[in-house]
């Protein structure tokens, strides 16, 4: 693969993101762009390069793209990346990977059979923070991990969630848990490992025009033995950053936004005092506007997936981890539905 060329499925408001990310990129390029709205399609094309095309299919068979960009709605994933896969693309899907388990199986056995990479775009795992903190827990810093916590409170006001028909319609893949907490939910899987059990309690505060929740609290059981409590929300103006917490018997680490806030063990390391600096107040991280976030995270996981195809190994975030993350949002949705605990499925 000497420039890789790609393909865009999909041109609304994340696709910018993924656009900037690929332009970072020494040689890589924007091939194509295709969306049901032309009109955006040829606005993605007129920005990025490339031109605007008809079809999903023309993008997939298109002989100059090497990487296919899934960026639909989240209930229409599978059968995007199932076509690309079929014309030997390797694929970048938004999150989450689809909105049932049966669908995400469906595109791994399509990446499998054709031997090509598959990659779920939870871009906030190469956020630094959160890399210092994977690397603690794998070192075993934390001694035994007993709690794991996600606190997202956003704001979105109401035209967010009619700027576009699926934002409304939890079918769809809308809804704060699935749209915009499964990032933070991951990163809990991510850092404390698998989810056993879950009791989730959804609600709808401000928002009464749509008919999904807006509000998500939850309790977790992870498997490891750590116990974890996630609370997100658009509903609370005018926003605040994304708070991490992971507590162990031997240390705590606390993220906000971007920037390592608390950082103490038991036994101090040399990197100890550098590690309490990553991160800056300024950055956005999206608590306040559904595009009021920087695309290095995209950028880097994009350029992790050209790196994987070179060295023919996985990508970083793959669909299979992100596939766990799926499971666990779903059993929320079955458990705030049934008004009782739920067992994550495998």
């Amino acid at each position: 693969m000497g420039q890789p060329g790609f393909g865009i499925i999909g041109c609304g408001l994340v696709s910018d993101f993924h656009g900037k990310g690929i332009g970072e990129l020494d040689g890589a390029r924007v091939v194509c762009a295709t969306d049901m709205n032309a009109e955006r399609a040829a606005a993605f094309a007129a920005k990025y390069g490339g031109e605007a095309l008809a079809t999903s299919e023309a993008v997939c068979s298109h002989p100059e793209v090497d990487i296919v960009s899934v960026l639909t709605p989240n209930a229409h994933h599978a059968e995007h990346v199932i076509r690309a896969a079929e014309h030997g693309k390797h694929v970048i899907v938004e999150k989450p990977p689809e909105m049932t388990l049966g669908k995400t199986d469906r595109m791994l056995a399509a990446c499998r059979a054709a031997n090509v990479r598959l990659a779920v775009s939870l871009q906030v795992r190469f956020r630094t923070a959160i890399r210092v903190m994977k690397a603690a827990v794998e070192a075993g810093r934390f001694g035994r991990l007993l709690a794991a916590d996600a606190y997202m409170k956003w704001h979105r006001p109401t035209a967010y969630y009619l700027s576009d028909a699926w934002r409304s319609r939890r079918e769809e893949g809308a809804g704060v848990t699935i749209q915009h907490a499964f990032h933070y939910l991951d990163l809990l899987l991510h850092l404390a490992g698998p989810v056993t059990d879950v009791q989730a309690w959804m609600t709808n505060l401000i928002h009464p025009e749509v008919e999904l929740e807006d509000t998500c609290t939850a309790r977790l059981a992870f498997a490891r033995g750590a116990e974890g409590f996630l609370r997100a929300s658009t509903a609370m103006y005018p926003g605040t950053d994304i708070r991490i917490e992971l507590n162990g018997e031997n240390g705590t680490a606390v993220m906000v936004g971007e920037r390592v806030v608390q950082w103490q063990f038991r036994e101090e390391q040399p990197e100890d005092e550098e590690i309490r600096r990553i991160g800056s107040e300024a950055a956005q991280t999206a608590a306040t506007g559904a595009a009021a976030f920087g695309h290095a995270e995209h950028a880097r996981l994009i350029a992790d997936m050209l790196d994987a195809i070179r060295e023919g190994r996985d990508p970083y975030v793959t669909v299979e981890s992100g596939r766990q993350t799926l499971a666990t949002a779903l059993a929320m949705y079955e458990s705030a539905d049934r008004g009782c605990p739920v067992k994550v499925a495998d």
